[in-house]
């Protein structure tokens, strides 16, 4: 305790000294205050800094006409001692700023007394972004916001995949600060936080190991570590001891341990116990200055602390000397003017503040301090919103005794080998924990490896999905299925080894609802079955992806078409129908104008008619005796005999397909007609199917509940009259596996009602889902998914389901071609005829009477 007092008189004398020299010189003395914990090395290493950033100011800048006048007051690493100090600095010595406090804590009581006082606070190491300088105006950060890491930490996690993390850190304004901003960021890149690891600042061991024994039996194994350096020490000494400093585990620091690293270790051999750490720092180029600073640093710290081995000033003792310097350079800017402190009116002071009052200059100081700007030891001294800007950071690894740069990160290029270049981006010469090059999965099974538990439905029917059995010469429980061998090969596929166990579960109520509930309230890790994949379900479980078809559907039973006497008429629609008779008639008149003088067809009006459309439709059999005299009319036949060829050759094969092979329709087209007519509805135990059909307005009354394949048809046969259903309502691969045993008699219906098919279940935010889906895909694709199949489902084709298809009628628009050659021809040949014969007009009068009468005869006219 004598030594601090002494080093307290010595500063204080020091510091008149420096003050009489200064108004001998003429220079203007200006007091600034500075408090640190002087009792610890690291606040000695910053006195000896900021003296040393003062003295260079006025070694290199002559003719200077004001004097910053240091003065030290201790902080005794409290609170109340930080206050008290900045009070004292305030009322008996008017000082015009404050460098200091060290820890966000200390700063926070300090700033408010800045702001009240109008006196600039700048902190070199309050780094916690709960201090903003938004609602403290007269607090400057000199240093780096612990937010602007959070963005390379949250880079780190994404690059590995790691989708849980746990942040570890201190219960203070400091630790607390940041872990809002670092979730945000976490949540950005798709990472979740279960859990948040609270460490008391004054924690004993047994707190810290009890802590550490709770995180042991978490699956999660990357942890984020935020704590001042001596707390983080003891820290990573306590999980070095417990075993958690071994392969598997992910840890990762901010930069308040790893900026003091080299010091921690220099002291409690602290990476000993933090070998394989990843860890972020504000990247510090070793610049000539630097190397300089550092040199003079070790020499003088050494002549100040005899007692204490020297040690290289941190980033924070850089950005103190960069602090002081921009503080010195802002007072010289400023110019000498004389200060002081305007009191209230009141003559009642009943508190140091009221006498303290405001400091008349400090506005003025304030904003010359953030308009400052200069090339620093830590790097470019730039203020922005009062706070100093981040530029990149380290990404480290510790190995041996010190911490090896593996990385770069920057807020425009993220991970980079070069911070002017984003290419070779790559995390892959780690040392991890344990001395291993592998990189950790991130997660592990809870509780000392125990199995996964993974619950399965019991069920009475379609047990070629899942079946649950007993097998008597093992005296033990056999499940079996479809769904249970695509697991099998899912977990065989994944990159690492897990176990797992099987347990029997029977849903109450037939509710599959139940046993998915069951993961949610971890009585399961997973569920393995014909779970199917739904909205309301994601709520409380996380499925993986896919592993069926997807899609509910109807199976109805079929009937005889009821119009059968008509179907002749189906194979053309009614406008091909209608088109095809105008055509006819349109020949008629086409031949009947060229063949006017063709005796054959007759001489009276209504003998040629007949005869001519005669003809014309007996081209359809190839059976007209007339013979056709002019070209044109032979032209105009052989289109249109053509066209009728292909007509008739359609109109044949389709009908033979309608009267052959369409024997049976539906009983019911979609759910719409069901439901108009009061059908009663079918669908499995405990399938969602019910919950969807009452939302379509289907009643409960009309709902009936079926296990197996055979009741489904002994329903349908009887019929929603007789006890039974008019239809079934189930998920597509049931409905396929029911009509590969029922083959006769029913038919699937083309409507399907979406949904996103069978999925395992797994805990909400389980690490296991990511890989799990990624091997379903791979299983899904491959040839062991064709083999699985085969093995549990028959490849039935039943013939009731390729009768069920519909042959499509006819339509004009394929047969327009043809129509359109059909008119252009014969149009062209009736005109090209009428046009010959219109040259004689004499001919016209006989012409158009030949076309209704014929030709004149040749007995009449002789008389």
């Amino acid at each position: 305790m004598g030594w601090a007092i002494h080093l307290l008189f010595a500063c204080f004398f020091g510091a008149l000294q420096k003050a009489m020299v200064s108004a001998h010189d003429g220079a203007m003395p200006v007091n600034v205050g500075v408090i640190l914990d002087v009792s610890t090395s690291a606040g000695k290493k910053s006195w000896t800094s900021i003296s040393m950033a003062v003295d260079d100011f006025y070694a290199t800048h002559g003719n200077c006409t004001t004097r910053v006048v240091l003065h030290l007051r201790n902080s005794k690493k409290d609170v109340v001692g930080a206050a008290a100090a900045a009070v004292d600095l305030l009322k008996n010595f008017q000082v015009q700023a404050i460098i200091g406090p060290e820890t966000s804590t200390e700063a926070s009581f300090v700033i408010n007394l800045g702001s009240q006082s109008q006196v600039p606070v700048l902190s070199f190491s309050a780094t916690s972004p709960s201090l903003s300088p938004t609602r403290a105006p007269f607090f400057v950060r000199t240093t780096l916001n612990d937010s602007s890491q959070v963005g390379a930490i949250a880079a780190i996690v994404r690059y590995f995949g790691w989708r849980e993390v746990v942040p570890v850190y201190e219960d203070s304004e400091y630790g607390a600060g940041v872990i809002p901003f670092l979730v945000d960021a976490l949540q950005v890149v798709d990472s979740g936080v279960p859990y948040r690891s609270v460490i008391p600042s004054a924690a004993a061991e047994e707190e810290m190991d009890k802590e550490l024994y709770k995180l042991m039996t978490m699956q999660t194994r990357v942890f984020i570590v935020h704590m001042l350096p001596a707390l983080g020490a003891r820290f990573f000494q306590r999980a070095k001891n417990l075993g958690m400093m071994s392969g598997g585990y992910v840890w990762i620091t901010t930069d308040g341990i790893t900026d003091v690293l080299e010091e921690l270790d220099h002291i409690l051999r602290i990476t000993e116990a933090m070998q394989g750490v990843i860890a972020v720092r504000p990247l510090v180029e070793i610049s000539e200055d630097v190397v300089n600073f550092t040199a003079r640093f070790r020499s003088r710290f050494r002549q100040e602390n005899p007692t204490i081995k020297a040690a290289d000033p941190s980033v924070f003792q850089l950005w103190a000397y960069d602090t002081t310097w921009a503080t010195t350079m802002a007072v010289e800017n400023l110019g000498p003017k004389r200060s002081s402190f305007r009191r209230t009116q009141s003559g009642d002071h009943s508190t140091d503040l009221d006498v303290i009052g405001s400091s008349e200059s400090g506005p003025a100081l304030l904003n010359a301090i953030l308009n400052t700007r200069f090339k620093g030891l830590a790097g470019d001294f730039r203020l922005l919103g009062s706070q100093l800007q981040s530029s990149a950071y380290e990404i480290v690894n510790v190995i041996g005794n010190s911490a090896r740069v593996i990385e770069f990160w920057t807020p425009k290029l993220g991970i980079s080998k070069q911070l002017d270049t984003a290419v070779g981006a790559g995390l892959n010469s780690i040392i991890w924990p344990g001395i291993s090059a592998a990189v950790p999965k991130g997660w592990e099974i809870p509780t000392g490896g125990k199995k996964l538990r993974i619950g399965v439905p019991v069920k009475k029917g379609f047990n070629q999905f899942v079946n649950v059995g007993w097998e008597p010469s093992t005296n033990r429980t056999v499940v079996t299925g479809y769904c249970i061998d695509i697991f099998k090969a899912v977990m065989e596929a994944l990159p690492y080894a897990v176990t797992y166990e099987f347990f029997p579960f029977r849903p109450s109520a037939n509710s599959y609802d139940h046993l998915i509930y069951q993961v949610y309230l971890k009585n399961f890790d997973a569920v393995v079955g014909d779970t199917t994949i739904t909205a309301e379900r994601t709520l409380y479980v996380d499925f993986t992806m896919p592993y069926t078809e997807s899609g509910v559907s109807m199976v109805v039973p079929v009937k005889e078409d009821p119009r059968k006497m008509w179907v002749f008429l189906k194979p053309l629609t009614p406008n091909l129908w209608l088109v095809s008779f105008v055509f006819f008639v349109f020949m008629g008149f086409t031949v009947l104008v060229i063949e006017h003088s063709n005796v054959e067809f007759g001489r009276q009006p209504s003998e040629r008619l007949g005869k001519v459309f005669y003809f014309v439709f007996s081209v359809l059999v190839f059976s007209q005796t007339e013979s056709l005299r002019s070209n044109f009319s032979r032209i105009a036949m052989v289109v249109w005999m053509f066209v009728v060829l292909i007509l008739t050759s359609s109109y044949t094969a389709s009908l033979t397909s309608r009267l052959t092979v369409q024997q049976l329709q539906p009983t019911a087209a979609d759910l719409k007609q069901l439901l108009s007519t009061g059908a009663y509805i079918g669908y499995q135990d405990g399938s969602f199917a019910a919950e969807i059909l009452k939302r379509m307005g289907f009643k409960s009354s009309k709902l009936r509940h079926f296990s197996t394949s055979d009741q489904y048809a002994e329903a349908l046969l009887q019929g929603g009259a007789k006890g039974g259903v008019d239809a079934i309502f189930d998920e597509i691969p049931y409905l396929k596996l029911f009509l590969s045993e029922h083959c006769n008699g029913f038919t699937m219906l083309s409507w399907t009602y979406k949904t996103d098919g069978f999925g395992f279940v797994f805990q909400k935010g389980s690490p296991l889902v990511p890989d799990v889906s990624r091997a379903v895909l791979n299983v899904t694709e491959g040839d062991k998914m064709v083999a699985i199949q085969n093995k549990w489902f028959r490849d039935t084709i039943c013939p009731s389901q390729n009768n069920a298809v519909t042959s499509a009628s006819l339509n004009l628009y394929q047969f327009s071609g043809l129509f359109l050659i059909t008119g252009v021809v014969s149009t062209l040949a009736a005109l090209i005829f009428l046009a010959v014969h219109s040259r004689n007009s004499t001919i016209r009068g006989p012409l158009i009477r030949n076309i209704l009468h014929g030709p004149p005869n040749p007995n009449q006219a002789h008389h």
